[in-house]
């Protein structure tokens, strides 16, 4: 992993404004800034391209996929002990396992089999991650995410059934649709359940979604640059 001194002045300089933008959107809701976590969407991007913003101080970051991480953040692991790994896609059960081993907050408690799932893991001995609900606030039938009229029994099935410590919701807003509708929906679900995480907010909206009581913005390309 080789890392030039350019590659850490731009990681350094982006992390900043980007940290920036959140103190600023924070400050002006009335909120502190530590209040909201920068999760680092690192999906698509190696090893060489995080290093630099690990050496930056970034500490906590995000992928898509179970497999894709395995292949890169074990050795990153190993090398800075304190990173936080966070899954931010759809996970498939049968990759379950794996996932339990890499990733110490899921965002995306989608459906029934997988908490079932997730039950089956702990009754086994596994330490089960964070958890955090996706809700399809859009109601989108290619997306996934527990409805927002299921969300309330869903969550009930996940506290009195599964004995599943859920800390909070995520969303994902339709690309055509203003995203603050989504975020003050997804907060007033939060707030009807007693729950205080709140997973909301990418490159183009997160201000927005601090604003709305975000306390995770997922953050990639305002980062890392475009994807190819």
């Amino acid at each position: 992993m080789t890392m030039t001194a350019s590659d850490a002045t731009a990681s350094a300089s982006r992390l900043a404004a980007v940290r920036s933008r959140i103190a600023d959107a924070a400050r002006a809701a009335g909120r502190a800034p530590q209040e909201v976590t920068l999760v680092a969407v690192s999906k698509t991007f190696d090893a060489n391209a995080i290093v630099p913003l690990i050496e930056a101080g970034q500490r906590i970051f995000g992928e898509n996929r179970v497999q894709e991480a395995a292949a890169k953040w074990p050795a990153l692991k190993e090398r800075y002990a304190d990173i936080e790994l966070h899954l931010i896609g759809p996970l498939q059960t049968n990759k379950l396992d794996d996932a339990l081993k890499l990733f110490d907050v899921f965002h995306t408690l989608d459906r029934a089999k997988l908490a079932a799932a997730l039950v089956k893991a702990r009754d086994k001995g596994a330490a089960l991650p964070r958890l955090l609900v996706q809700v399809n606030t859009g109601d989108e039938p290619q997306k996934a995410g527990i409805a927002p009229t299921d969300t309330d029994a869903f969550l009930a099935r996940c506290r009195d059934e599964w004995k599943l410590d859920v800390e909070g919701l995520m969303c994902i807003p339709p690309l055509d649709e203003e995203p603050a509708l989504h975020f003050a929906l997804l907060e007033k679900l939060a707030h009807r359940n007693g729950l205080t995480k709140l997973s909301m907010g990418m490159s183009g909206d997160f201000e927005t979604a601090v604003a709305f009581g975000a306390t995770h913005v997922r953050v990639g390309s305002a980062l890392f640059g475009a994807r190819a």
